[in-house]
């Protein structure tokens, strides 16, 4: 398995898996699978190419099994932190190290961000293989978002969770 960033020229197997991951877990996502299939191939194209962001890719061979979002803060007063968003893993590869291995990445990047020392995430209460990951490589809960997100008449709790990087 090959982690290695996300570029434009992948952006069309990209958006199937993502579109998947929509479709599949409504409940993780704050996009809904309606709105991101809206989206032109050319928006993810884009997304590939921020500098505040970082998509890292999960390759077996030459398919995409699973994608980690990195985004830095971008305001002065915040840019410490950085967040992970986007997190999926196709359901063939999960249970096997594929999520360890993005989320040791995105860490690894960004641990190399000048000046960021905290690391974030949310997480849907319900999902405990997910909040067994994040705890596994210490994300620590910090709160609940008891009303994160609405579908339909259904509410979904968020555990928001976070990592501190000794200052070196």
């Amino acid at each position: 398995m090959e982690i290695r960033r996300i570029v434009p020229e992948d952006a069309e197997q990209y958006r199937r898996l993502r579109l998947d991951a929509l479709k599949e877990h409504p409940e993780a996502f704050a996009v809904s699978y309606e709105e991101e299939r809206a989206y032109p191939l050319d928006f993810f194209k884009e997304r590939f190419s921020e500098d505040n962001a970082t998509t890292f890719g999960a390759f077996d061979g030459e398919k995409l099994a699973g994608v980690v979002t990195l985004v830095r803060e971008a305001k002065s007063k915040l840019s410490h932190r950085a967040n992970i968003f986007a997190m999926y893993v196709a359901p063939e590869y999960r249970r096997a190290g594929v999520g360890k291995k993005l989320l040791a990445e995105a860490i690894r990047k960004a641990k190399q961000l000048e000046g960021v020392t905290h690391l974030y995430l949310s997480v849907t209460s319900t999902n405990l293989p997910a909040k067994k990951l994040y705890e596994s490589i210490g994300f620590t809960t910090y709160g609940i978002d008891r009303h994160a997100l609405k579908i339909g008449g259904q509410v979904f709790s968020e555990d928001l969770m976070s990592m501190t990087f000794p200052v070196e």
